[in-house]
C-alpha cells in the first residue's frame, strides 16, 4: 500500500493509496522519514480517523485570505471593513501570510500580537485582527483538514474599558471646530447627525434620501447591524442639518466612504486634542444623553437598536454629576 522510493540523491517519497482514500504523497530528507510519515497514515486509515491534510501542506495563510475575501466576508455587513483590514495585513505581514497552513503554530500568532503591540497599536485594535483572523482560518479549517485554529488560544491583549468615551467641558467645541477646516464637507453632517440619533457609521452611510420623512421626522433603516429594519426619530437639529444638504429623490444622503469618514475625523480629532476619541463614541454619547434627557430603556432601545440592557449598558456613560442633581 505504501511506496517508498528515492527522488534525485538526498530525498525520499512515500506515496500511499488505499481505497476509499485519495492518494497521499510527500517527500522527505531521509528514508527513515519517509517510513515513519506512512506508518502513521497508514495506521489512521485503517483506523478510519485519516484527515487529508495535503491542502494545508500547498496553502500558505495568503491563500486562506484571499478565499475569505472573495467567498465569506462579502456575505457580513461589515465585509468592506474586513477586506480592508484583510488587504492591509497581506501589503504589511508578509512574512507570516507566506507560511504553510500546516506549519502555523500558537507562538506565531503570539509574535504577531507582541509585534503589533510594540508598534503601539491600541491592545482593541489587535484584539479586533487576532479575532478576524481566527475567523479566516476557522472558514477553512475542515476544508484544510487541520484539527485546530492556531488562533484560538492565542491570548488577547487586555484592553481598558474604562477608557473616557463622552465630552467633557469644551471637548465638543473644540472638535466642531476642528471639523471646520476639513476638507471632506460630509464629515461635520455626519457628526451632527450621529450625536442627534445615535446612529452606527455605517447606518449613517447607507442613509437614503427615500428613507427619510421630514414631515413625521423619521428615517427607516432597513437593514442594520442586527439584521433587523429600524426607524430613527430625527431631532430639529438633525431635520435641520438635513435639509441643509444637497438632497435627491433617491441615493446616498452622506456621498462619502466608511475611509474618508475615518481620515478626516482622525484628523480633526488630532487638532482638537481628542485623540482617545472614535468616532463610534459619538454613538456612546448620544446615547448616554438621551437617558440623562430621561428617556427609559425601552425608548433608547428603540433609537440604538439594542435588543438587551447588557449590551446597552455598554454604550452608556452617565455623568456622576448629573445624577447628583437627581438625588437632591
Amino acid at each position: 500500500m505504501a511506496t517508498i522510493s528515492k527522488r534525485g540523491a538526498y530525498q525520499w517519497q512515500a506515496k500511499i493509496r488505499k481505497q476509499g482514500y485519495p492518494a497521499q504523497s510527500k517527500t522527505f530528507d531521509s528514508k527513515r522519514e519517509a517510513e515513519a510519515w506512512a506508518s502513521v497514515i497508514e495506521s489512521e486509515m485503517t483506523r478510519s480517523v485519516f484527515i487529508d491534510r495535503s491542502l494545508s501542506e500547498r496553502e500558505t495563510l495568503e491563500d486562506v485570505i484571499v478565499r475569505y475575501m472573495k467567498e465569506v466576508a462579502p456575505k457580513h455587513k461589515g465585509g468592506d471593513a474586513e477586506i480592508a483590514r484583510l488587504n492591509k495585513l497581506l501589503k504589511d505581514e508578509q512574512d507570516l501570510c507566506c507560511r504553510i497552513m500546516a506549519t502555523l503554530t500558537i507562538e506565531d500568532f503570539e509574535g504577531y500580537r507582541d509585534k503589533r503591540l510594540n508598534e503601539n497599536k491600541a491592545p482593541g485594535t489587535v484584539k479586533r485582527e487576532l479575532g478576524l483572523l481566527h475567523s479566516v482560518i476557522e472558514s477553512s479549517l475542515r476544508r484544510l483538514g487541520l484539527l485546530e485554529n492556531p488562533v484560538t488560544k492565542v491570548k488577547r491583549p487586555k484592553v481598558n474599558d474604562n477608557r473616557i468615551m463622552r465630552f467633557y467641558g469644551d471637548d465638543e467645541a473644540r472638535l466642531m471646530t476642528a471639523i471646520d477646516s476639513c476638507r471632506n464637507p460630509w464629515i461635520k453632517p455626519a457628526i451632527i447627525l450621529a450625536l442627534e440619533t445615535a446612529m452606527r457609521r455605517s447606518e449613517l452611510l447607507n442613509l437614503q434620501w427615500q428613507h427619510i420623512d421630514m414631515e413625521t421626522c423619521v428615517a427607516h433603516l432597513p437593514d442594520t447591524k442586527n439584521g433587523e429594519s429600524r426607524d430613527v426619530p430625527l431631532s430639529s437639529i438633525a431635520i435641520k442639518t438635513l435639509k441643509n444638504l444637497p438632497q435627491q429623490e433617491s441615493g446616498q444622503v452622506l456621498r462619502t466612504t466608511a475611509e474618508g469618514i475615518k481620515n478626516a475625523f482622525e484628523r480633526a480629532r488630532k487638532r482638537a486634542d481628542l485623540e482617545h476619541f472614535n468616532f463610534h463614541d459619538l454613538r456612546h454619547e448620544a446615547i448616554s444623553r438621551l437617558f440623562e434627557a430621561n428617556w427609559n430603556v425601552m425608548e433608547v432601545a428603540a433609537v440604538s437598536g439594542h435588543k438587551d440592557l447588557q449590551s446597552l449598558k455598554r454604550y452608556t456613560n452617565l455623568k456622576a454629576a448629573d445624577l447628583a442633581k437627581k438625588m437632591g
